[in-house]
């Protein structure tokens, strides 16, 4: 019975800007080109703000330290039928985003597999490309980010059994 459980993917993504632009990645997806915040899934082991570090760091070779919660979103996305997907797919994301302080830039990292760039959007740029987006929470999140919302990191607790360690009785 478990198995008919609804397990949507948990994600995240960050939303960094700046000087009036954010950074995006542009990937190769079974869609097609892609526009996507720098996002991606969570690893065993790992908080969700690692997560996010981690993910902005393989996909832009810019490190990133996430500061605050930007939201929890939830969304379902239905793909098309096609080679990559045969029957298409019905997926459902939970996707905690984040907006932090952006580091270093690695010149000599390789990017993820399937990221083809990255990109500098203005807001309306960001707007403008919607049809591209990877999913219906890229533009979400920026838009939330624009109006200011943000929430504590301490809102998100971790226990120390994702990492392996052994509660204390």
């Amino acid at each position: 019975m478990d198995d008919l459980r609804y397990k949507p993917s948990t994600t995240v993504a960050a939303i960094i800007e700046r000087e009036g632009r954010f950074l995006m990645v542009e990937e190769l997806t079974p869609e097609g080109l892609r526009l996507n915040n720098p996002a991606g899934h969570l690893d065993p082991g790992e908080s969700l703000a690692q997560a996010c570090a981690r993910e902005t760091l393989e996909e832009t070779a810019f490190a990133f330290t996430p500061e605050a919660l930007v939201g929890i979103y939830l969304a379902r996305v239905q793909l098309p039928n096609g080679p990559a997907r045969p029957g298409g797919a019905d997926l459902s994301y939970l996707r905690f985003a984040f907006c932090g302080a952006l580091g270093a830039f690695d010149t000599q990292r390789v990017l993820d597999t399937g990221i083809v760039r990255t990109l500098w959007l203005t807001p309306q740029e960001v707007r403008a490309s919607a049809l591209q987006h990877r999913s219906p929470l890229v533009l979400q999140c920026i838009e939330d980010y624009l109006a200011g919302q943000r929430y504590p990191l301490d809102l998100l607790h971790t226990h120390a059994g994702v990492y392996g360690k052994r509660p204390q009785a």
